[in-house]
């Protein structure tokens, strides 16, 4: 099996995955969006809340606010154990109206445990209205909420293209193909870099652009996007520890079947 980076921005990662399954690919996105641990709100506690918006509304807009995560500092609480300050982190807000409120306004007892996009809408609190609680946060997985999934994970095929310019068909066909492809009156192959843009030149015509699938595949391009809370370079190293972890503990259980 090989692995090559295709694209790397801030918050996005592309690469390839060649020499592996179907089952295999599908692990890894199943890990990677459910399994990596990410900080969200959990227990909101109200003081005063006289916002048009119920406190159940205000702590459910809570918790889906991408919380910054420090992986290195926290650890998942465990179940029945009391709370401490290496599992959790707490939040304070008190504002009156008028005013827009916003995740800018939370205020954390670790720095390092911000809100990812600070211009997030909380509620709108009129003349006279209040809003003050504590909220705590700590570390939890996708499988458990969709709050704690920490980015958007897919995997397409990887087909083989083969782009035939000197097709006499192409002068028939070249508008019926994405613009983004298209190089004055030839199609560039190494612009179908998308499964949208793989769809869009399928059956359009196979004697100018012929896409085609191994079967079974074997080799597939992986995309993943994070909500903020990690870099994709985290996610995806905290999920093959995540992984790894899985397959010592799958070890164990069947040791001496």
């Amino acid at each position: 099996m090989k692995l090559s980076v295709v694209k790397k921005k801030k918050e996005k990662l592309t690469f390839e995955i060649t020499g592996t399954s179907v089952g295999y690919v599908n692990a890894l996105r199943r890990i990677f969006m459910s399994y990596v641990p990410v900080m969200a709100i959990s227990r909101v506690e109200f003081k005063q809340n006289t916002s048009t918006l119920y406190d159940e509304m205000v702590a459910h807009r809570l918790a889906l606010i991408s919380l910054k995560t420090d992986l290195k500092t926290y650890n998942m609480p465990k179940e029945g154990a009391e709370e401490s300050a290496a599992t959790h982190v707490t939040f304070t807000l008190k504002e009156s109206g008028p005013k827009m409120v916003y995740a800018s306004d939370l205020k954390s007892k670790d720095s390092k445990i911000v809100p990812v996009f600070p211009e997030t809408p909380i509620v709108k609190l009129l003349e006279g209205q209040e809003l003050e609680f504590t909220a705590v946060a700590h570390l939890g997985i996708g499988f458990e909420h969709a709050k704690w999934n920490a980015g958007l994970v897919s995997y397409y095929y990887k087909p083989k293209i083969t782009v035939n310019n000197k097709s006499p068909k192409l002068k028939d066909f070249i508008d019926k193909y994405p613009p983004q492809i298209r190089k004055k009156d030839i199609i560039d192959a190494d612009k179908i870099d998308s499964p949208e843009l793989i769809d869009a030149c399928k059956d359009v015509c196979e004697d100018i652009v012929k896409i085609e699938y191994e079967n079974p595949p074997k080799d597939f391009v992986f995309m993943l996007e994070s909500f903020g809370q990690l870099t994709p370079d985290q996610i995806v190293n905290e999920g093959m520890a995540q992984f790894d972890a899985m397959l010592d503990e799958f070890g164990k259980l069947t040791k001496g079947i």
